[in-house]
C-alpha cells in the first residue's frame, strides 16, 4: 500500500462512493469538483492508494485567493506592501469515514502546504488560507501553525515565508 496524491480525474476516481459524513463535502466532490476544475475555479487533489487507484481516501481543494493586509497579525505584516496579500485557499478538506484517524487529514494538509510552497517558487504567494466551519476545526488548523485572522475568527492563515 503506497499512498499518492493526484488531481481528481472524473473518469478514473470513484466520487460516488466517497462519504466523509458531511453532506456538503460529499456533494461538492460528486457534483461540483469537476466543473470547478474545468472552469479554473479550484483544483481537487485526491489521496489514493496505488493498489486501488479509483478509491478516494480523502481530498482537498485549492484555489487562488487573497487576504487583506489588515487581516494578518501585526508581526506577519512586516515588510509587506499595503495591498491584499496573495494566497492559496484550501476550500475543502475531507477524509472518508472509513479512513478516519489514520492521519490522512494531516497528509492532505501537508500536500496543500507543499503545493503552495511550490507555487511560491514561480509566483507570489504569501499565505495559505482556510475557512474553518467551526471552532473545533479552527483549533485543528491552529495545531499546525495557522493563525486566526484579525476580524474573522474562523478564517485562518499559515504564513509561507
Amino acid at each position: 500500500m503506497a499512498l499518492t496524491f493526484s488531481v481528481l480525474d472524473g473518469a478514473l476516481h470513484d466520487r460516488d462512493s466517497f462519504t466523509c459524513g458531511v453532506a456538503a463535502l460529499d456533494n461538492y466532490l460528486r457534483q461540483r469538483a469537476g466543473q470547478h476544475h474545468r472552469d479554473g475555479i479550484a483544483t481537487t487533489h485526491v489521496l489514493i492508494d496505488d493498489a486501488q487507484l479509483n478509491r478516494i481516501l480523502g481530498y482537498c481543494t485549492l484555489s487562488a485567493a487573497q487576504l487583506y493586509l489588515q487581516e494578518l497579525r501585526e508581526e506577519d505584516r512586516k515588510r509587506l506592501p499595503a495591498y491584499p496579500v496573495p494566497a492559496i485557499r484550501v476550500g475543502r478538506l475531507a477524509v472518508s469515514q472509513s479512513e478516519k484517524s489514520k492521519g490522512y487529514g494531516q497528509l492532505l494538509l501537508g500536500h496543500a502546504v507543499n503545493l503552495a510552497l511550490s507555487v511560491r517558487q514561480t509566483m507570489g504567494v504569501r499565505v495559505l488560507v482556510v475557512d474553518a466551519k467551526d471552532a473545533q476545526v479552527a483549533a485543528y488548523y491552529e495545531g499546525f501553525g495557522f493563525h486566526r485572522s484579525v476580524s474573522a475568527a474562523l478564517t485562518l492563515y499559515l504564513p509561507l515565508g
